[in-house]
């Protein structure tokens, strides 16, 4: 890269680049300076590997760099040219370098070619230096990649599922976005032997870069200036492109002797401060200036011989005689135009002190006998004058930027006609194969069929031949079961219509029976040469692990639960629209690989329309850590384990209550089924160590639920701190202590919120003296686990642990307003009452709830939430006092009265 001795050291990845390792550098314009002296100035880049840094320097040959950008943390930016004007190949472009600071610098290629190389080789030397730092490093800087989040217990019935791992992601979208292009002679180690390009704009130089680049020119040209460190530009083995002559050894040994006493008395004199190596080469001959600088020109000379090199050493002085001259000339030209620039400057600052003193002779001199007020007028007058012109230049630039948007559009209109012409062509192109083809394939079924015995057909024909008849075969197969069951039906409603027998030798109950139990039939397994014959429509589990159809329910419970898993299935098979929902979430999670992922309102959107199976553990176990990030940071390293190992080893007067409820909890769902699923003793230990943690809640009916669930994408320590985030985060206090104090709380809240939002329905059940809050307490206690279907409840829990407690709010709600219609046709209590038990299971369209829970229900502040909360929670409080004194009452009364000894409370006959 800079130097040659960078070369043997390790780069931040512990690689050593090999001799042959391509060098990134050339010449860019970098935008620098201010006021009227801003402007693009020539620049040599040179990327370091190391450090992903890229140095600019004034020239190739300048041993200290102006400066440096770091690329591992920055991003870059480009105008693509506009639609209506193609941008020339061979014009300027410029890009943008944005460090994280907001720094932004401005790079200007000689050709938009060199512009597409830099950000394209700017970008793989970021990739590749990203991709070498060491785990520790990366988990400090990024996303945990999918690999190291637990799966839970779900993820574990899915040995199919595959996440790509966070290089293969980014070595995927690195190719497909790569674009193939070659540098320019601007760019390359080449480009050091060329001129630097000079940048034609009006004010952009100063006087004091004429002299620095007058010096360095110069000392440049000084005998033995270069022989103490090496070129920025040249390596090693450039440096021995060409044998030296025998006189040339002789001068370089001499000359190294000199230099080892020299040395000895100077030392650590020539030290840099710039990490490149800029030191001797040894054991190397140096080659005169003027052999340097022939080389550098044309590099195929270097297999020239001893001989051929004397012989046309005439010609080589030459030659680089009309390279001195020619640069020469170069550099004049280079300060004539610079001289013009200052000339342009002066004549500016010139009128300005030109107009400056005239305002002030004419305030002096000419006024003295003019009126104040006439003098007044005339200023203003002046202004007028100034502020119309400068109006009149102001229309006139946006006449000229309007009638060049008209060009555009006209060109922009143009493109697309044609472009509408060229689909034109297309379809009706594709029309003519489409019509070619299906005579092709008609004329081969009539040959096929006419000649049935024969063996010579193609392979792709038989090939479709043997899939044509496979689909033939199943749909044939579900033809005949379709027809099968059309027959039963039609023979029980004949029947049901006109009976011909009697009602116990009647046919239809035994159609019935028959219908019932083959509705009812588990599916068996079939064979793999046999798959094809039968959709597997609905399995025994569903991928969380929940019964399809419930086991220990009467047939009638079964049928509605078959029916709604079909239903479910049927829903999802017409729904395609989740394969955009999958690549939204892949992009997003692409472009976290290099960055921590944070809040923002898109994540939030991803988030509400359901984070998808695969990345659910990763995203809960984030959601998670960003609540309790503080609970965390306070407690030391194995603090779960900590507080699993006291449960187990001292009494928990909460164990006895947990050991009761484990196999009461998810009892339809296979992970916590028996006593030896694997989910029971994780919930175990989850349960004790909570206990341990939090002393005044111990227990609650309804904390295994939610430990439950999160098991199901989480680990248990991952589940522990699930549990804190809802109990001691979301919730407010006294929400699952003895009193449900908080729970009590929500559901008055919730009524305000119901006669608010849906006013009709609130009155309805108010008419009919229905008391909902029986059925939506258990909602709010359990955040909706055994309410809802098991699609709809994760959907909801995946915002419920990004957004916290107003999510239940939210959809609870929007449950009454998806099923308002029906339950306003019920007019009578009861059976209000007992629509209100099951009708959250017969909500089956997720996207519909999702969009009533966050669209139609809005505006929906936290504010409002909290308000009601503190109201309500004084008067909660007030009438549980006031419930207190009356136990209180009747206690004395108690045991005063002999009457009334005999009678106990709830609390004293479960103690």
């Amino acid at each position: 890269m800079p130097a040659a001795g960078s070369e043997g050291e390790e780069g931040p990845a512990g690689e050593q680049p090999g001799p042959g390792t391509p060098k990134l550098c050339g010449y860019l314009q970098k935008l620098s300076g201010k006021g009227p002296l801003r402007g693009f100035r020539s620049r040599w880049f040179v990327f370091d590997p190391r450090r992903c840094y890229l140095y600019y320097f004034k020239g190739p040959q300048e041993p200290l760099p102006l400066g440096h950008l770091d690329i591992a943390s920055a991003c870059f930016s480009y105008h693509q040219p506009e639609a209506g004007a193609a941008a020339a190949v061979d014009e300027p472009a410029a890009f943008e370098v944005h460090s994280p600071g907001g720094a932004v610098t401005v790079l200007k290629a000689a050709t938009r070619q060199d512009m597409t190389y830099w950000l394209q080789e700017l970008q793989q030397k970021r990739w590749e230096y990203c991709n070498n730092l060491d785990a520790a490093k990366r988990d400090s800087r990024t996303s945990p990649t999918p690999s190291d989040f637990s799966k839970g217990l779900v993820a574990k019935d899915n040995p199919d599922l595959s996440i790509l791992s966070q290089n293969a992601s980014a070595e995927r979208a690195r190719n497909i976005l790569a674009v193939e292009t070659s540098p320019t002679d601007l760019v390359g180690e080449q480009a050091a032997s060329q001129p630097a390009p000079v940048q034609a704009s009006a004010i952009n130089f100063s006087l004091k870069q004429w002299s620095t680049e007058i010096k360095n020119s110069m000392s440049s040209l000084r005998k033995g200036n270069n022989e103490n460190r090496k070129s920025v530009f040249y390596t090693t083995e450039e440096w021995e492109l060409l044998d030296p002559t025998p006189k040339d050894l002789e001068d370089s040994m001499a000359l190294e002797e000199k230099r080892k006493h020299l040395a000895e008395g100077n030392k650590g004199l020539t030290s840099s401060a710039f990490p490149f190596d800029f030191g001797r080469i040894p054991h190397k001959a140096r080659r005169p200036l003027k052999d340097m600088i022939g080389s550098s020109k044309n590099r195929t000379g270097s297999d020239s011989s001893p001989t051929e090199w004397c012989s046309g050493n005439g010609n080589r002085l030459v030659s680089e005689l009309q390279l001195k001259y020619q640069s020469q000339q170069e550099e004049l030209e280079k300060l004539k135009k610079d001289l013009l620039s200052q000339k342009e400057l002066v004549r500016l600052l010139q009128q300005t002190v030109r107009s400056s003193q005239y305002d002030k002779y004419f305030a002096s001199h000419l006024c003295e006998g003019v009126p104040k007020d006439t003098l007044e007028l005339l200023h203003q007058k002046d202004d007028q004058i100034l502020g119309l012109n400068n109006q009149l230049e102001k229309l006139n630039l946006e006449k000229d930027s309007l009638q060049q948007e008209v060009k555009n559009l006209k060109c922009k209109v143009g493109e697309l006609n044609e472009r509408l012409g060229m689909l034109m062509e297309t379809i009706q192109a594709k029309d003519e194969v489409i019509m070619k083809l299906s005579r092709q394939l008609s004329e081969c079924e009539d040959s096929t069929s006419s000649q049935s015995g024969a063996i010579n057909f193609p392979t792709a024909t038989c090939t479709n031949k043997e899939l044509q008849e496979l689909d033939r075969l199943k749909y044939t197969s579900l033809e005949a079961k379709l027809c099968q069951i059309e027959s039963k039906y039609l023979i029980l409603l004949q029947e049901m219509k006109t009976p011909v027998c009697s009602e116990d030798q009647s046919p239809a109950r035994e159609v019935i029976t028959q219908l019932l139990e083959d509705a009812l039939k588990a599916e068996p397994s079939e064979q793999p040469e046999q798959a094809f014959l039968k959709p597997h429509l609905v399995s025994e589990y569903d991928i969380y692990g929940f019964q399809t159809v419930p086991e220990d329910d009467d047939d009638e419970e079964k049928l509605v639960a078959k029916s709604r898993a079909l239903d479910l299935r049927s829903l999802s098979l017409s729904e395609n629209r989740e394969i955009s929902t999958g690549v939204k979430w892949e992009n997003y999670l692409a472009s976290t690989m290099n960055r921590e992922m944070m809040r923002c309102v898109e994540l939030k959107n991803l988030i509400r329309s359901g984070i998808p199976h695969e990345h659910r553990s990763k995203m809960w176990k984030w959601c998670v850590s960003l609540h309790v990030k503080k609970f965390k940071d306070s407690t030391v390293p194995g603090y779960f384990q900590t507080l699993l190992q006291k449960a187990l080893e001292k009494p928990n007067p909460a164990s006895k209550q947990i050991e009761l409820d484990l196999l009461r909890t998810l009892p339809n769902n296979k992970h916590y089924s028996s006593p030896t699923s694997e989910g029971i003793q994780k919930l175990r230990n989850v349960l004790l160590a909570f206990s341990w943690r939090n002393p005044d809640i111990g227990y609650c009916q309804g904390l295994n639920r939610l430990v439950a669930i999160a098991l199901l994408y989480l680990e248990q320590e991952d589940a522990f701190w699930c549990l804190v985030t809802i109990v001691e985060v979301f919730m407010p206090r006294d929400y699952y202590t003895k009193t449900l104090l908080g729970s009590q709380v929500d559901q008055r809240v919730f009524k305000d919120l119901m006669s608010e939002k849906l006013p009709r329905l609130h009155a309805h059940f108010e008419q009919y003296e229905v008391d909902y809050t029986l059925i939506t307490f258990n909602w709010f206690l359990v955040v909706f686990v055994d309410s809802v279907v098991s699609d709809i409840l994760f959907k909801i829990w995946d915002s419920f642990l990004y957004e916290g407690p107003k999510v239940i709010f939210r959809f609870a709600l929007a449950l009454f307003k998806y099923k308002e219609e029906e339950i306003l046709k019920l007019q009578d209590s009861m059976s209000i009452f007992k629509y209100l038990r099951y009708f959250t299971r017969t909500i089956l369209d997720a996207r519909k709830l999702t969009a009533i829970a966050f669209g139609d229900l809005n505006p929906f502040p936290l504010r409002q939430i909290r308000n009601r909360r503190t109201y309500h929670l004084e008067k909660v409080r007030l009438e549980l006092t006031e419930l207190e004194a009356i136990r209180e009452d009747f206690l004395r009364e108690r045991e005063t009265c002999v009457e009334k000894r005999d009678l106990i409370s709830d609390d004293e006959e479960d103690s």
